[in-house]
């Protein structure tokens, strides 16, 4: 049995154009200012435990807000070679950003796009994977992550009698480059039928689709559709590229989400979000990029000097969630990182960003 701990402090300055940096226009309060500010991002404190050859567990939570916020909680099975079978409360298998640990992030935080993947949710999935092949498919039920969450389903089950809604998910990955030992490529795709979920916090049977610009600081939710109603289900899907050559890490995925609407109580077509990017960085001083095969995606880098290692990183990036009939807004920024890693466990970041919203990102449509 171990601990593992972890904590992230963020910090961010805002400039630009005086709507949003001036907090007074025209002698007036100014509604869209943004403050600077800073925050602890994340405290995790997890125990896990490899309970005998074949089996492990894991308690993941979140205090960062000062209350405790359930991540993980994980019963796995691994007695037969290539196969992991996994019960409880985790991530989907779906999207390479969002499967990613926050430790080994090439940026401060994931792409816009990156909200309209599943998370993690309470279900079982099934893993295999060899060297140059990786699949996984689950079933999976509410999002069990706060105490909102909670009530919501205990009200739904209480006083209405609603099904959990369940969710249906799978993903391939090629990994052709296998055999190389200074590169890795990996080629993927991900499906999800989804049902609505009795822990919705907006309202049972509603899809939204909304996102921050890329940082936790500045609470305003530009790319925000509010609630459509009438959800039937909705389907995801993804397509991504990945890889690393020696100190060269390089990321790039398109991902979509569309509302299905029972035509009883809401007479629109399917509304359709969809967004991608395309990032990668590279270490200055001889080091070289990680890929995990066991869970496919990134891994931690191994540093070229006894110092350690600095990256230099770059991305794109565009969000579209004006469907067709709500118009949540569209946006694009580019990113410019700095990673120094003095030691395995210890990582500093510094993140320039430039956003654009179009008209409609105006929060809430």
């Amino acid at each position: 049995m171990w601990f593992d701990i972890r904590v992230q402090g963020d910090a961010a300055v805002f400039f630009g154009g005086p709507d949003f940096t001036s907090s007074q226009l025209d002698g007036k309060d100014n509604p869209n200012h943004i403050g600077n500010g800073m925050s602890i991002r994340r405290a995790r404190f997890a125990v896990k435990a490899q309970l005998d050859k074949n089996w492990y567990g894991e308690v993941d939570t979140d205090w960062a807000d000062g209350i405790c916020e359930l991540k993980d909680a994980i019963l796995a099975y691994n007695g037969v070679p290539g196969l992991e079978i996994k019960a409880g409360n985790f991530k989907e298998s779906f999207s390479i950003q969002r499967n990613t640990t926050s430790r080994y992030l090439m940026f401060m935080e994931r792409p816009m796009v990156t909200s309209l993947a599943p998370s993690r949710h309470m279900g079982l999935n099934l893993t295999y994977s060899n060297k140059w092949f990786w699949v996984a498919g689950g079933v999976f039920g509410p999002e069990l992550k706060g105490s909102e969450e909670a009530t919501a389903m205990k009200d739904n089950n209480k006083d209405l009698g609603r099904n959990v809604g369940l969710s249906y998910t799978g993903k391939v990955v090629f990994r052709p480059l296998y055999k190389c030992t200074e590169s890795a490529l990996h080629l993927g795709g991900a499906i999800s039928y989804r049902e609505p979920k009795v822990t919705s916090t907006d309202a049972y049977g509603v899809a939204r689709y909304s996102s921050r610009n890329s940082t936790s600081i500045n609470r305003k939710k530009y790319l925000d559709t509010d609630v459509i109603t009438g959800l039937d289900h909705e389907l995801a899907w993804t397509a991504e590229l990945a890889g690393f050559y020696k100190g060269l890490r390089y990321e790039g995925a398109y991902l979509t989400r569309g509302a299905f609407l029972d035509k009883k109580i809401n007479n629109l077509g399917t509304q359709w979000a969809d967004g991608w990017y395309a990032q990668a960085s590279y270490l200055l001083f001889g080091g070289r990029q990680n890929y995990d095969y066991d869970g496919a995606k990134p891994t931690r880098i191994t540093p070229g000097r006894s110092w350690g290692d600095v990256e230099l990183a770059v991305r794109y990036e565009y969000c579209d969630f004006n469907t067709a009939d709500y118009f949540g807004g569209s946006a694009e920024a580019f990113s410019f990182g700095i990673n120094f890693y003095p030691t395995k466990n210890v990582k500093f970041v510094i993140n320039y960003q430039y956003n654009n919203n179009d008209r409609y990102a105006n929060g809430k449509g």
